[in-house]
């Protein structure tokens, strides 16, 4: 029976190209010149700093920019508090959204149904499994929840 996954996770791989662009923009800038502007990458989390918060939202500016270049969806990522840390400096992390909450899941099984698409939704852990007699159904079920669910979705593990 073919079936996909209904996933929410970002191509970390691309998120790294990015970080790397905008850390070279940042660093030839001249409004960035003697400064210590950067973004770094920890497992799910970047940290994004500057000496000031208009710089801040500046580096953020460029590394939005880079992320979407790449085709990378900025909904992925969740902006946390800005703190100070030693002097004049700041930082602010953000936070890259990996798998689909429970809450999410049950909303995008409710929309699959709710649809009278020939389609089942079951929920497997941080993704959500669409099964159905034909690829068309699918392929309907695929351009619908890109139409209503607000969120970055991505389809894998398409199986016939």
């Amino acid at each position: 029976m073919p079936s996909f996954d209904v996933v929410c996770e970002a191509d970390m791989i691309e998120v790294k190209n990015a970080i790397e662009q905008a850390n070279k923009e940042i660093s030839t800038r001249f409004d960035f010149k003697g400064s210590d502007a950067r973004v770094e990458q920890k497992e799910n989390e970047l940290t994004a700093f500057a000496d000031s918060e208009f710089q801040l939202t500046q580096v953020r500016d460029v590394l939005t920019n880079k992320l979407t270049k790449r085709k990378v969806d900025v909904r992925f990522f969740d902006d946390g508090d800005i703190k100070k840390i030693g002097g004049d400096k700041i930082k602010q992390i953000i936070k890259i959204k990996n798998g689909i909450e429970t809450e999410d899941a049950k909303k995008i099984t409710r929309i699959v149904k709710d649809s009278k698409l020939k389609v089942q939704a079951s929920i497997q852990g941080e993704s959500v499994r669409i099964t159905g007699a034909k690829r068309d159904d699918l392929q309907a079920a695929m351009a619908m929840l890109r139409k209503d669910v607000d969120m970055p979705l991505e389809f894998n593990n398409f199986r016939d």
